[in-house]
């Protein structure tokens, strides 16, 4: 699966994923810090890499459609630091074999993860 990253996550984020077997990129390793969110939407949809990211703007359907994705997964996280965040990601890792991302929205705390689809 492809994934990128978002700037406002270690790059330890992108190394976990690609530990998987996964294709990740970081917003860092494309020279695209500081990119509005726009911006970053619509390269990952061009490339067709879900984002992993702790920016809740993300989570609005309206301004992202899922469906118009190849996955949004935003970790809405009390502890962001970096061992808080690769905790999130073990625990959404397995999720990739059972659950779409494709088209769906993530949203990844600590004690849950909700899963919308919006086909």
């Amino acid at each position: 699966m492809l994934f990128k990253t978002d700037e406002n996550l270690h790059p330890d984020a992108a190394q976990l994923l690609r530990d998987y077997g996964h294709d990740a990129l970081t917003i860092w390793d494309q020279q695209m810090r500081g990119a509005i969110d726009r911006k970053i939407a619509d390269i990952c949809a061009s490339e067709r890499r879900a984002l992993v990211t702790l920016d809740l703007d993300f989570a609005d359907i309206r301004t992202y459609p899922p469906r118009e994705y190849s996955g949004l997964i935003v970790l809405r996280l009390n502890d962001q630091s970096r061992r808080g965040v690769v905790a999130a990601i073990n625990r959404f890792l397995p999720l990739l074999n059972s659950e779409p991302i494709i088209g769906a929205l993530w949203i990844v705390e600590e004690n849950r993860i909700r899963v919308r689809n919006t086909d």
